[in-house]
């Protein structure tokens, strides 16, 4: 496997949710505390940057064009090249503390979006929800601190989630039909693992890719929840992973610098950067938000 390279230094405070345009063959992904909007252009190497109204937990493209956005307060349909928005839903208004974070459409374009505590006790009580293309939101997953590494298997039957937290990654039967999730079990276990799970993605072979927080890696995990590789990244915190490249075989993680120490910072200038590596497998066209 060819070396971990930093393709962009955008010293991003808290990098996350990267996802592949392949209409434009561009990476999108947000900086949450910055509230921006980042896109980076691997055949020219520009990246452009757009201000947001709110920090932003995650997005997917739209079938009808534009984004969906999970912003801080609620989830919008937002032209980020005219800045207008159309607020769908507000998010947990009832609940002073939390945000959304991570979130993912599913095979069928329904998209998974969970919250994050942001109070000092981190109780766990925010949830994860599904948005239905009718734009009737569901909650399928209660008490919830930090959610986190939402994917799906190729054929769309395990649903993937982990409250970050926890240590653990979890693996749900989901109904295509419904969206609805059962039987939850551990997937992969961080107990003697040196970070915690942050985002995922599910490549063309159903193996799943984490980037560890606090871990210094990305780890691909066999469908049985096992190790397959570690993937070394030279900062402490890689937050998101997704595929990208005409042939989807270049793996790009996000990073953060976020709770970082000067010292740390000093050490690791590259945390917060884009970081991209060739790997030797594909991965598969994330779906838009069919609403």
């Amino acid at each position: 496997m060819a070396d971990v390279k930093c393709v962009v230094d955008c010293q991003n405070t808290l990098g996350e949710g990267p996802i592949w345009s392949v209409d434009e063959q561009k990476l999108y992904w947000v900086d949450i505390e910055k509230s921006e909007f980042q896109r980076y252009d691997p055949a020219t190497k520009d990246t452009e940057v757009w201000k947001t109204p709110e920090r932003v937990g995650s997005f997917a493209f739209r079938e009808q064009g534009g984004l969906l956005v999970a912003f801080e307060s609620g989830l919008d349909f937002w032209d980020f090249k005219s800045g207008q928005t159309q607020r769908i839903h507000n998010f947990e208004s009832d609940l002073a503390t939390t945000r959304t974070n991570d979130g993912r459409c599913d095979r069928q374009g329904r998209f998974i979006v969970g919250g994050i505590n942001e109070a000092d006790n981190g109780d766990p009580i925010s949830n994860v929800y599904r948005l239905d293309p009718d734009l009737n939101l569901h909650r399928i997953i209660s008490n919830v601190n930090c959610a986190n590494s939402t994917c799906f298997s190729p054929d769309g039957t395990i649903m993937y989630f982990a409250d970050t937290p926890t240590g653990q990654i979890w693996a749900y039967d989901y109904h295509v039909d419904s969206g609805e999730v059962a039987n939850r079990r551990v997937f992969a276990d961080f107990s003697d693992q040196p970070g915690m799970p942050d985002g995922s993605i599910v490549d063309a072979e159903g193996f799943l890719w984490n980037a560890q927080w606090n871990g210094y890696r990305v780890v691909r995990y066999r469908p049985d929840g096992s190790v397959d590789r570690i993937v070394d990244m030279p900062v402490m915190n890689p937050t998101c992973v997704a595929f990208g490249g005409k042939e989807l075989d270049v793996l790009y993680v996000t990073t953060a610098r976020y709770l970082m120490k000067p010292e740390q910072i000093e050490a690791e200038p590259l945390s917060g950067g884009l970081f991209a590596v060739k790997v030797d497998v594909k991965g598969l066209n994330e779906p838009k938000f069919c609403g």
